[in-house]
C-alpha cells in the first residue's frame, strides 16, 4: 500500500495532454511531463484494501500494491525490481494498456481508481533514467535452440524469458523491423517507436538473434524450422481481418483498418510508400466502421492526415456513463469512454447497421447506406422504419476485428488441431504437434498487448520444462512467492 490516508488526501491526477489542435500536426506522443512528486502522491492513493483485486485484474499478475508502496517511498530501484519480476516490457504496457487492473482496483468502487498505468510507465522510464535496465546475458547456456516465429509482444516476451533460461533463441519476423503489432499496428502518437528500438537493443545485447524479412511458410518452411530447432514457438498473432459482408464491399476506397495503420506507421518512420498503393485520408469523408481501439487509432490517424470529416459507426447502443446492475465491480466496466483520438475530432454514431456501400461510375466508394437500430435486448434488434440514409464516404476503414491467425501455410505442412474460430488448440501451450508451441493471439484470438506478454512468459516456461524437465522461470502463480522469498 501507499500512504495510509492517501486515498482520502489525494485525487486521481494524470499527465496532461497537448492541445488537440497542436498535436494533430505531428505523430509524437500526446502527453506532457509529470512531476515526480505528483507520481508519488498518486502511488500514495493505493490503500490497504486487504484483498488486492488488481492482482487478478492484471493478466500479468503484477504486484501492484508492492510497487506502489516503493514509488510512494521514493525507492525506484525496489519498484523496478518488483515490476520487472512480472512484466518484461512495462514501457509498452504503461503507454498502451487499457488497464484492466484499474477497473478492478478496490478504490474504484466509489472513487476514481489508483493511476496504476501511469505509475507503471513512470517506473519503467525511471529505470532507464537511473541506468537500472542493462543487458543481462545468461551466465550459462543449455545447448538447446528455440525458434520464435513472430516478434510482437508475445514473441519478444517469450524470447526474453527463454534466453534468460540459457537457451539459444532465434526470432523470425516477416517484416523489415521487429515489433509486430507494437511497431506497425499501434500509431506513434500512442507508442513512439524509439521505445521498441531501445528494448530490442537490450535483447540483442543479451544474445537473442533476430532474422528480419523472413516469412516462415514462404521463405523458410515450418518443417525445416522444426527440424533445425529443439522447439518452435508460434506467436503470429490473429491477423486475418473480418470482412464486412455487405453489397459494394469490393469498391475502391474500402480498406481494412490495419492496412491503413501499417502504411501510416511506415510513412512516419520515413519509409517509402508505393504511390499506387497509398492510403491517405486528406480532404476525404472518412467512415470508420467499428468501435474498438483499432477504430479509434484510425480516427487519430485520419485527424493527422487532415480528413474533411471523420465518422465512427457502431451498431450497439451508446453505453451508459455509469455501471449498470448487470455489470458490477470488479468486472470490466461496459461504460461510455472516449479516447484522445475522439477528442481531436470525430462524429460518433451509435446504433447503426451498415447495409450497402454505394459507388460512383468509376468504381470508387462515395457513400454508405445505414439504418438505425432499436435494440430489444443485448442480442436482438429491429430496424427502425424510415431511418435509412446514405452517409458520404470517400474512404471506408473496416475495424470490426479479426477472424484467426494467418496460418494457412502452416496447416498445409502439418495437421494442427484448431478450435472453432481457427486458433491453435493447445495443451500446456503445446500444439497438437510435439515440440511446436503457440502463444498470444494465435491461440487466444485478438486480445490485449498485456495478455500477449503474459502468454509469452507462460509459454516460455512450458518450453523450458519441455526441454529441460523443469524450469526456474517465474509464472504468475509463483511470482508472489518468489518476491517474498
Amino acid at each position: 500500500m501507499g500512504q495510509a490516508d492517501g486515498f482520502l488526501k489525494y485525487d486521481r491526477e494524470l499527465p496532461g495532454a497537448r492541445d488537440p489542435k497542436e498535436r494533430i500536426n505531428d505523430s509524437n506522443e500526446i502527453y506532457t511531463s509529470f512531476p515526480e512528486e505528483k507520481t508519488k502522491a498518486q502511488a500514495a492513493r493505493c490503500m490497504d484494501c486487504g484483498v488486492p483485486f488488481c492482482h487478478n485484474g492484471c493478466p500479468l499478475g503484477n504486484l501492484i500494491p508492492d510497487f506502489n508502496d516503493a514509488v510512494y517511498e521514493g525507492e525506484w530501484e525496489r519498484a523496478a525490481q518488483i515490476l520487472y519480476s512480472t512484466n518484461n516490457f512495462p514501457e509498452f504496457t504503461g503507454r498502451i494498456c487499457p488497464a484492466p487492473c484499474e477497473a478492478s482496483c478496490v478504490l474504484s468502487i466509489n472513487k476514481p481508481a489508483v493511476a496504476i498505468e501511469h505509475i507503471e510507465k513512470a517506473i519503467a522510464e525511471k529505470s532507464f533514467e537511473l541506468d537500472l535496465v542493462k543487458p543481462q546475458p545468461p551466465k550459462h547456456r543449455t545447448g538447446k535452440r528455440v525458434a520464435v516465429v513472430g516478434s510482437g509482444p508475445a514473441g519478444l516476451a517469450a524470447a526474453a524469458q527463454l534466453n534468460q533460461a540459457g537457451h539459444e533463441v532465434h526470432v523470425y519476423e516477416k517484416d523489415d523491423k521487429a515489433g509486430g503489432l507494437l511497431r506497425y499496428g499501434i500509431p506513434d502518437f500512442k507508442l513512439e517507436k524509439w521505445t521498441i528500438d531501445r528494448r530490442l537493443a537490450i535483447l540483442e545485447a543479451e544474445g537473442i538473434h533476430f532474422h528480419l524479412g523472413v516469412e516462415i511458410g514462404k521463405d523458410f518452411s515450418l518443417k525445416k524450422l522444426h527440424r533445425k530447432y529443439d522447439s518452435v514457438l508460434l506467436t503470429i498473432g490473429s491477423s486475418k481481418p473480418r470482412v464486412l459482408d455487405i453489397p459494394g464491399n469490393h469498391l475502391k476506397g474500402i480498406h481494412f483498418a490495419m492496412d491503413y495503420l501499417t502504411q501510416h506507421n511506415r510513412r512516419v518512420a520515413g519509409q517509402s510508400i508505393d504511390a499506387a498503393q497509398e492510403l491517405v485520408a486528406g480532404d476525404k469523408h472518412v467512415l470508420v466502421v467499428g468501435g474498438g481501439d483499432t477504430g479509434s487509432d484510425c480516427v487519430g490517424t485520419a485527424n493527422r492526415q487532415f480528413a474533411k470529416s471523420i465518422s465512427q459507426l457502431q451498431y450497439r447502443n451508446m453505453p451508459s456513463d455509469m455501471r449498470l446492475p448487470d455489470n458490477p465491480w470488479p468486472e470490466w466496466p461496459m461504460t461510455y469512454t472516449s479516447s484522445s483520438s475522439h477528442e481531436e475530432g470525430c462524429e460518433r454514431s451509435w446504433g447503426w447497421l451498415t447495409k450497402e456501400f454505394i459507388g460512383d461510375e468509376n468504381g470508387f466508394v462515395k457513400g454508405l447506406k445505414v439504418v438505425e437500430l432499436a435494440w430489444k435486448n443485448t442480442r436482438e434488434y429491429v430496424e427502425k422504419p424510415e431511418s435509412e440514409k446514405v452517409l458520404p464516404c470517400d474512404l471506408a476503414l473496416i475495424a470490426i476485428g479479426y477472424e484467426r491467425p494467418m496460418h494457412d501455410a502452416f496447416l498445409a505442412s502439418f495437421e494442427f488441431d484448431t478450435d472453432a474460430r481457427g486458433n491453435f488448440k493447445l495443451q500446456d501451450w503445446q500444439t497438437s504437434l510435439p515440440g511446436i508451441f503457440a502463444a498470444g493471439d494465435a491461440y487466444r484470438g485478438q486480445s490485449l498487448v498485456v495478455w500477449a506478454i503474459s502468454d509469452g512468459r507462460e509459454a516460455a516456461r512450458a518450453i523450458d520444462v519441455h526441454l529441460m524437465g523443469k524450469s526456474d522461470l517465474p509464472s504468475k502463480q509463483l511470482s508472489r512467492v518468489m518476491l517474498e522469498s
